[in-house]
């Protein structure tokens, strides 16, 4: 598939962007944010089209699935990142040498972003807000599950963007066959960047695959501890909250961690599980704890690959542990560097829990469901990073710029 007169078209955008100033770009997002609320009801039936074709028992559908409270909030959302001070144009460093030359570094947009997700419709909306923000044309290309949502929410933004006279090609949504995926991925000379957004089979495919630089935004298999010192009420809400919160997001809890010595709170600990009907996969040590305490047909016993599975589901693998070194054991072994958390009481085991595990978040006394970049004052996010290099955790407007240093002299040559 030749897109490169589309990809093109796009770069060229990308630099025209860069003489658009602030203030007219929150005008259009928050146009973009009203549009989006006035004509919900013609995006909800394009993500009725696509629900239709999915099992509704399909841990995708509860993130391909739009409503109009989920639309107000994604509106919500872009108006906070319009509200947001611009990530361009910001002298991070400056001096001047002995020499008389002045430099200084100030930081840029990338260019041209390409993004590659799957059923998440409400990404087509926050990757545009982020990317305009920032001063960044992207294309977008989504999964065949949500294309009928992708492209009337892009048809939505392409009108307002008409209103104000700016280039379309600003956000370009690809076809949902794999040409278009594999043309992207080789899309050297127009395209700066890749985030994948979806599945471990996804990120690991666009991580193999791509010829331009790529920051992947992981798969949550995301742990809580119990600490021996965890107070049950707060760890009881904590672990509720994480797991049933939204089970099909990448910060639901996977498995819960429980110090050997706290064994017998087990059971109250996952005894609001209940009412979200959540299956447990329990090792031996929590199995014959939660007997008789939790629902038997609601209680498994676990196997080896209930541990390190991301479930997208109401599922929860429990392990009892001998104390907080096995607890970070059994995170780096299964973990995938997304969000931890330690429920305790003791000062010293939270410091060393944040300080031993490797994630992007960790949390004391607090659930993962909160890692989000709405939820870190970011406004919105692009994704969320699981590697080390250039950002790591929710990526927003600063994650999605880059800098360059600008020397300026009166003639001096160097000896």
């Amino acid at each position: 598939m030749d897109l490169n007169k589309t990809f093109s078209a796009v770069q060229y955008a990308s630099r025209k962007l860069l003489a658009l100033n602030d203030e007219k770009i929150n005008q259009i997002l928050l146009a973009v944010a009203d549009a989006a609320e006035k004509r919900t009801d013609f995006i909800l039936a394009e993500n009725r089209k696509d629900l239709d074709r999915m099992d509704i028992s399909n841990p995708k559908y509860d993130r391909l699935k739009l409503t109009a409270d989920r639309l107000k909030g994604i509106a919500d959302d872009i108006r906070k990142v319009a509200k947001l001070p611009s990530p361009v144009g910001r002298v991070q460093k400056q001096a001047v040498m002995p020499n008389g030359l002045k430099i200084k570094r100030v930081s840029v947009p990338f260019g041209v972003i390409g993004i590659i997700y799957e059923a998440r419709p409400n990404v087509s909306f926050d990757v545009f807000s982020l990317c305009l923000k920032s001063g960044n044309a992207c294309i977008l290309k989504g999964g065949s599950d949500a294309d009928a949502s992708n492209r009337a929410i892009i048809s939505v933004i392409h009108d307002v963007l008409k209103q104000f006279g700016a280039d379309l090609h600003v956000v370009e949504l690809l076809p949902s066959n794999r040409e278009a995926t594999a043309a992207l991925l080789h899309a050297n000379g127009y395209v700066d960047l890749i985030i994948p957004r979806g599945s471990s089979n996804l990120i690991n495919f666009v991580r193999q695959n791509a010829t331009i630089p790529v920051i992947e935004t992981g798969a949550g298999i995301c742990h809580t501890f119990f600490d021996r010192y965890g107070d049950v009420k707060k760890g009881a809400a904590i672990v509720n909250n994480a797991k049933t919160r939204r089970v099909s997001v990448c910060n639901a809890l996977d498995c819960l961690l429980v110090d050997g010595d706290r064994m017998k709170d087990l059971p109250a600990l996952c005894a609001p599980l209940q009412e979200s009907n959540v299956i447990i996969y329990a090792d031996t040590l929590a199995y014959a704890s939660l007997q008789g305490h939790y629902p038997a047909e609601l209680l498994k016993e676990a196997t080896e690959e209930d541990f390190g599975t991301e479930f997208l589901d109401y599922k929860l693998a429990v392990k009892v542990v001998e104390g907080i070194d096995s607890a970070i054991a059994h995170i780096q072994q299964y973990g995938s560097k997304h969000s931890e958390c330690i429920v305790t009481e003791d000062k010293e085991h939270a410091d060393w829990f944040c300080r031993e595990v490797d994630a992007a978040c960790v949390y004391v006394n607090a659930p993962t469901s909160f890692t989000d970049g709405a939820q870190f004052g970011l406004g919105a996010e692009i994704g969320i990073s699981t590697q080390k290099l250039h950002a790591r955790g929710p990526m927003a407007l600063e994650e999605i710029t880059t800098y360059k240093w600008i020397i300026e002299g009166e003639g001096q040559i160097r000896k």
